[in-house]
């Protein structure tokens, strides 16, 4: 088989990732990409891409994951970047409970601006990152909280991630791609004319996207 008919054959999975300036967006992406973790990024303009492929179930998939602007300024240009994604991932950081607060904003956004097909059977994942601030405390965000919320939206997957040590960054994203797989879209989901760079640490700006 020659290259071009072994990519034909490769699965596009278009997964979003949703919440709040600061959270740790880009960060959990660029460790599970790049295995690479910094201080300070650059805050995200829109919207940017990263590839990565993988297995799953014996089957080569590409993940194509976006990472969106947490600013409310943005979110009007979500049903551009929303159209065609086969899952969601909520992030919040579990130390700031305003982060958590505003999960219904951004769930319910996306599946305003998505155009989903079926929003109830649409699947998202929650990731309560930034847990290596909170260990051996008590956490801001209450744990049962959080699973009752997830329990109300369709016994979401939640996983506790830290993108600065890498824990569950992988078991997290290994499952945003099973149950990706299991929503794939067949259109064309590509956007050409978007970059497929992360964007490089800057230490003038703290806000880890």
């Amino acid at each position: 088989m020659d290259t071009s008919q072994a990519r034909r054959k490769r699965t596009l999975l278009k997964v979003i990732l949703l919440g709040d300036c600061g959270v740790g967006k880009t960060s959990l992406m660029n460790q599970y990409v790049y295995k690479k973790y910094s201080e300070h990024y650059k805050s995200t303009i829109g919207a940017d891409f990263v590839t990565k492929e993988l297995q799953v179930d014996d089957k080569t998939v590409t993940l194509q994951i976006w990472d969106t602007a947490g600013q409310e300024k943005f979110q009007s240009l979500g049903s551009a970047f929303y159209r065609g994604a086969d899952c969601c991932v909520l992030v919040y950081d579990v130390n700031v409970p305003r982060t958590f607060e505003t999960l219904n904003a951004w769930h319910d956004g996306f599946s305003k601006q998505a155009d989903l097909n079926d929003p109830e059977a649409f699947p998202f994942v929650l990731l309560g990152n930034k847990i290596d601030l909170n260990v051996g405390h008590n956490q801001p965000v209450c744990e049962e909280k959080v699973k009752e919320w997830c329990d109300s939206r369709g016994n979401m997957p939640y996983f506790q991630t830290s993108a600065k040590e890498n824990y569950n960054v992988e078991e997290a994203f290994s499952c945003v791609a099973k149950i990706a797989l299991e929503n794939e879209h067949e259109q064309d989901i590509y956007f050409p004319r978007m970059s497929e760079t992360v964007s490089e640490a800057e230490p003038r700006s703290p806000c880890a996207c």
